[in-house]
């Protein structure tokens, strides 16, 4: 590098969710990449679900109460704002300043997002450890950010017990 100029920080996004396969993920790679990460902007995601109201729809005849759907998504904001908290407390321990990051939507898609708009140049995850049945019907998050991601993806997965 040329005397003078001042190299760029690196970008990392964590993507976590409430499973346990997603904590190991977090606390591996802030053990493992610390020296990597350590000087870069670290970024904590999580993807807010998309309130699938039908069942309210269904259970009020069709006439569900502002509040009460309003209620969902401030919980829904809630859960993503604890968990984003908890995460930013476990870099902390490890000496790592990051800044959180929630979307609401489809996680999978709503990364993928993330990745592009903030010009993240690695994104770590974690692996629910599905088999392939399950991949087929719900879907495989990693499997989609390895393919669609515009930067290289790192796919923690937790060791069988």
């Amino acid at each position: 590098m040329e005397e003078g100029k001042c190299a760029e920080k690196k970008k990392v996004m964590l993507a976590i969710d409430e499973s346990e396969n997603s904590h190991y993920a977090l606390e591996w790679a802030l053990d493992k990449l610390r020296e990597t990460i350590s000087d870069s902007d670290v970024f904590i995601f999580t993807a807010q679900p998309n309130s699938d109201l039908g069942y309210v729809y269904a259970s009020t005849l069709g006439v569900p109460p502002v509040d009460l759907i309003t209620s969902i998504q401030e919980n829904h904001k809630k859960v993503a704002s604890c968990l984003l908290d908890k995460a930013k407390d476990i870099c902390a321990k490890y000496g790592i300043v990051a800044e959180t990051v929630t979307e609401i939507g489809d996680p999978k898609y709503a990364i993928c997002e993330a990745v592009e708009k903030l010009n993240i140049e690695l994104l770590v995850l974690g692996s629910h450890n599905r088999g392939p049945v399950q991949r087929a019907f719900l879907g495989s998050v990693s499997n989609y950010c390895v393919h669609n991601a515009k930067c290289p993806v790192l796919v923690v997965k937790k060791p069988a017990v």
